[in-house]
């Protein structure tokens, strides 16, 4: 069976060097991008960046319309709130006047059969 060799420094910043060397000239080899490409690229990245903001735009503008929205039903509540509450005292004042007088009614009741049953004696 063969043994592991082991490299020593300068074998392995020799083969470092070459590897280095060979993806230097990998990208050496490729060729420059045509201006043509360029342009399309530029123009594409424009477009992109158009409709990013189109849409980052029409976001606020939901959000705007969901705020003013939510401030109007609040507003709305609050006035019907105001409007039960308003309802609600009237007939609670009514029932307060309803039962005074129902409460004299009773009390002018009692006097007078109090009256009538002195008459009677």
């Amino acid at each position: 069976m063969a043994g592991f060799k082991d490299l020593d420094f300068n074998e392995r910043r020799a083969a470092a060097q070459q590897a280095r060397g060979a993806a230097l000239a990998k990208f050496k080899a490729k060729p420059a991008i045509d201006p043509a490409e360029l342009e399309r690229r530029r123009i594409a990245a424009e477009a992109k960046e158009a409709a990013q903001q189109e849409k980052r735009r029409a976001l606020a503008e939901a959000k705007r319309l969901a705020e003013e929205a939510r401030i109007a039903a609040e507003e709305a509540a609050r006035v019907e709130a105001e409007r039960l509450k308003a309802e609600q005292e009237a007939a609670a004042a009514l029932l307060v006047e309803l039962t005074e007088e129902e409460r004299k009614a009773a009390r002018d009741a009692k006097y007078a059969a109090r009256k009538a049953k002195k008459g009677k004696r």
